[in-house]
Formats: structure tokens, sequence, C-alpha cells
């Protein structure tokens, strides 16, 4: 009886041993995605930084009212222009940047007003 209650433990023991590598990969394969997130996040926010950038330089474009957003090279512009003719400039402007994929223009024309 004694020797049967032995070889359990000894085969719960070993299969313990045997599947705790296999945790301790799990562990170290989540850490990589979130390192990578990461460094998506910083290079979208550097690719956001850079269009706007072009947008200020542009001449006679105003950029105080338009918002940059960048997600894996896609970037969408938002807000509003004084000028109509702004709103295509934006768009032509965005697509020259290099690491831009893909532009989705959501700019509007703004009408002044208070409220």
């Amino acid at each position: 009886m004694k020797r049967r209650i032995i070889q359990a433990l000894l085969l719960a023991a070993g299969m313990a041993v045997a599947t705790s590598p296999a945790f301790a990969q799990n562990d170290t394969a989540a850490a990589a995605p979130s390192t990578n997130a990461k460094s998506v996040k910083q290079a979208d926010r550097a690719l956001a930084k850079a269009v706007r950038r072009a947008l200020g330089k542009t001449p006679g474009f105003d950029v105080s009212g338009v918002f940059v957003k960048a997600r894996n090279g896609a970037v969408t512009l938002s807000g509003s222009v004084k000028d109509g003719s702004q709103i295509s400039q934006a768009e032509e402007v965005t697509r020259q940047v290099q690491g831009v994929t893909s532009v989705s223009n959501k700019l509007t024309l703004f009408h002044g007003g208070n409220g």
C-alpha cells in the first residue's frame, strides 16, 4: 500500500516538474507582444507627428484645427479647416509623407460661430 502511494506521489511530482517549463515559456512569449505593441505605438505617434509637421510647413495651411491619427501607416485626418481647398491639399500632403500607406480624410469646412 505504501509503495503505491509513493509511486503515485512520484508520478504526480514528475508530471508537475515536466509541465512547469511550459508555463515559463508562455510567460516569456507573452512579454514579446507587449514590447512589439509598444514599438508600434511609438511608430504611429512618430508618423502622426511627421504628417502634422508636413501640414504645418505647407504655405497658407492652418493646421490648428486639424487632428492626425496614425495606425500601422493608415492616417486619419479629422477636424476642420477654414478654406475648402485645404481639405484636398491636406490629403495630398499627407500621402507624400514617408510611411503613410493610406489616408482617411474626415476634414470638414469650418463655418465659424460661437457654438
